[in-house]
Formats: C-alpha cells, structure tokens, sequence
C-alpha cells in the first residue's frame, strides 16, 4: 500500500503491460491492483483502497468505457469515482475523448511517458481526495446548521446580510438582548468564531 493508503488499480487485458505499469508505480512508493478484464474488476468492486482508475480502451469482453459506464451506474455518479485514466491507441482517441464527457479524468495515448502516466495519477488522486475532504467539510458544517431552531436561522440570515443587532432587533420584532442570545448561540452550534467565519461556512454550502 502507498503511503496515502490508495493503490492504483490497473485493468488492461496485456499482462505485458500490467506488470510494466505495476512496477513502474512501485519504484514511485505507489501501490497497485491488477486486473486482466473489466469483468473481474466490476465483479469485485467497490474497492476501498482504489485511489485510481486505469483502463485500456480496448479489452477482451467488456471493453474500457463499458466499463466506466457500469462504474457510473453502480455510484450514480462520476463525483462517487475515483478518477479514471484511459489508455488509449491512436484510433481511439475520439472514443476516450468521448469518455471524458462521461466522467472520466483524462486518457494517455500510447506509447506514453513513463513518468506521464504516474504523474497524471498522482495528480489525479490529490485532486479526488481534495474533493472528497471538501465534500465531508460542507456535509459537517450542513449538519451544524441543520440543528439551528427556526429563529436561529432568521437571525443567522440577517446576520450574514451584514446587519447588526439592533437592526436584526427591529426586523424580527424582538429584543436586543434576544438577539445576541441567539447570534451567540448560531456561533456556538455552527462553530464559527465570529460572523466572518459564519460566512465563509455559508459560502462552502452554495
């Protein structure tokens, strides 16, 4: 296993190929799967420790982008997938372009640099974990808020419209006092040190 937890998993039907791949990650201290077709690779998935997708577009059985297609079906969506690197042969650079509007990350033409490949997966995997970070960061800060009572939410409203208390006093009807109970305790359930903090919280959930 790499030292982020994530192996590469490589499906491509040359075992030539993926014993080249395999040990071309390993001398970069990345970890790999390897698999000889889409079939197997579906069969077993999901994979935990998938960091990264690599598919050759041509395969015996299913081919490249059949595969990515059962991916999709099976997460509902190409944000739920690790990113997925097509290999590639020059007639089907159209077919692997047409791939990248379904959701894959990016395709290699053959023959390709070696250090391309790796880079592009590593590139590939600090971009899909710093998605996935943000994904958890708005889901936890969507719970805090989701606790906050009806009136909690009005004043957090108006506080994010830059008023201040006295003026969320007077829209709301209610007492000055009353309205720093609550500012004070939006704080305290969001977890925001003061309202610039609220904001930048808000703005990660647009």
């Amino acid at each position: 296993m790499s030292e982020s937890g994530f192996a590469v998993h490589i499906v491509d039907d040359e075992e030539a190929l993926r014993d080249a791949l395999a040990f071309l990650f390993a001398s970069r201290g990345i970890a790999t799967r390897l698999w000889p077709l889409g079939e197997e690779f579906l069969a077993a998935w999901p994979q935990p420790d998938c960091g990264c997708i690599i598919l050759d577009v041509r395969m015996e059985g299913m081919s490249g982008p059949q595969v990515l297609d059962a991916l999709l079906q099976a997460e509902g969506s190409s944000a739920a997938l690790p990113p997925v690197i097509f290999l590639t042969g020059h007639a089907d650079v159209p077919l692997a372009v047409q791939s990248l509007k379904s959701g894959a990350f990016d395709f290699l033409e053959k023959p390709f640099n070696d250090n391309q490949i790796v880079d592009l997966a590593l590139r590939a995997m600090e971009l899909h974990q710093s998605r996935a970070l943000e994904s958890d960061t708005r889901s936890a800060i969507a719970a805090r808020v989701a606790t906050l009572s009806a009136r909690e939410v009005e004043v957090m409203d108006l506080i994010l419209q830059g008023q201040l208390n006295k003026q969320i006093a007077d829209v709301l009807g209610i007492a000055v006092r009353t309205v720093e109970v609550h500012r004070a305790r939006v704080l305290q359930k969001t977890g925001a040190r003061n309202s610039v903090e609220l904001a930048q919280m808000n703005a990660r959930l647009r």
